[in-house]
């Protein structure tokens, strides 16, 4: 929950005019964006709700149009496109995004943006991450977000997720419906998925990132921009930055008129579970925490795990650029 000090700043933001709620006129002294046409990937997990509530504040900051690429189904989809110049910025997930930079990938991380959106859901056969050893769980895909998530989750408690767990692909609907027959162990779910299982009564909250320790305490999203458009277009940058961080105050201050964007331009049929999803979401921290923590402490875990080979100081050096976000920092302080 927010103190009252971090919502009256977040108000304080946001009351300034506009009909989001925060200040759409573009800074008069800086230069208009070198390009007038944006790309994000749209996906199916609603915790990247400012990407979509950005919509007009992107528009606001000079940039004509604004496009959502669908994210292909599996694996780090979203990643890859962003990589091959198929969208120019997105939020995405930091245990993917550590991976991806493993890889040597095109891609650059601009700022965390929230934690605290995943929820490992158990049977009575687990009530610990150490009670997966031997146990069953379904992910989207090797590789997947569910999957890096997971690995890193059972690296920090000392199991070797390639040995000790059995992991099973199927789309998210069937993994949902084989931890409701009890035919797996556990699930890790993205929202909207924990709020379905907690309205379905499929299973147990095992971990909460929102609230336990120490997943609540590093970003579960980030923003990343693809390499060559941030090099090449920093003004258009840094004003979609300052929109997603905007647009991410707005999620955290009026999550009912967030929650209205996602269902009425299509990103969620569900307006309980999107309201469920923005209030629970601790949207405020990207003001709080270090990026740079995420992303050691996630290096660290996969690196355990054996699903990258790269130290922490590698990933820092190749794949971060914070120039954007300290600037904003200063501009959007409360």
């Amino acid at each position: 929950m927010m103190t009252r000090r971090q919502l009256v700043r977040g108000l304080a933001l946001a009351g300034a005019g506009g009909t989001l709620g925060v200040t759409t006129r573009p800074v008069a002294a800086e230069p208009p964006p070198e390009v007038t046409t944006i790309r994000l990937i749209r996906t199916a997990a609603i915790c990247v709700a400012p990407q979509y509530v950005a919509d007009e504040l992107l528009h606001a900051e000079g940039f004509a149009e604004v496009r959502y690429v669908d994210q292909p189904a599996g694996g780090l989809g979203a990643l890859q496109r962003l990589a091959r110049g198929e969208a120019d910025v997105t939020m995405t997930f930091s245990g993917p995004l550590v991976v991806q930079l493993d890889t040597g990938d095109p891609v650059v991380i601009l700022a965390g943006i929230h934690t605290g959106c995943f929820e490992l859901f158990g049977t009575e056969r687990v009530r610990t991450i150490r009670d997966l050893k031997g146990k069953t769980v379904a992910v989207l895909s090797l590789r997947s977000s569910q999957h890096i998530f997971l690995s890193a989750m059972a690296a920090y408690v000392g199991l070797d997720p390639r040995r000790d767990i059995t992991w099973l692909t199927r789309p998210r609907a069937e993994g949902i419906q084989l931890l409701s027959d009890r035919r797996i162990d556990a699930y890790m779910g993205f929202p909207p998925e924990p709020q379905e299982l907690r309205d379905r009564r499929i299973g147990h909250v095992v971990v909460n990132s929102a609230v336990d320790r120490p997943w609540s305490q590093y970003f579960c999203c980030m923003l990343a921009g693809n390499r060559d458009f941030v090099r090449k277009y920093p003004t258009a940058t840094r004003r979609a930055l300052r929109a997603m961080l905007k647009a991410t105050d707005v999620c955290a201050t009026e999550p009912e008129r967030a929650a209205r964007i996602l269902v009425d331009r299509g990103y969620t049929g569900r307006y309980d579970y999107a309201l469920q999803t923005l209030r629970e979401v601790p949207y405020w921290r990207w003001r709080e925490y270090d990026p740079e923590d995420t992303l050691r402490f996630y290096a660290l875990r996969l690196h355990e795990a054996g699903m990258i080979h790269g130290t922490p100081q590698r990933i820092l050096a190749r794949g971060t650029d914070w120039r954007f976000l300290d600037e904003l920092r200063k501009e959007l302080k409360g």
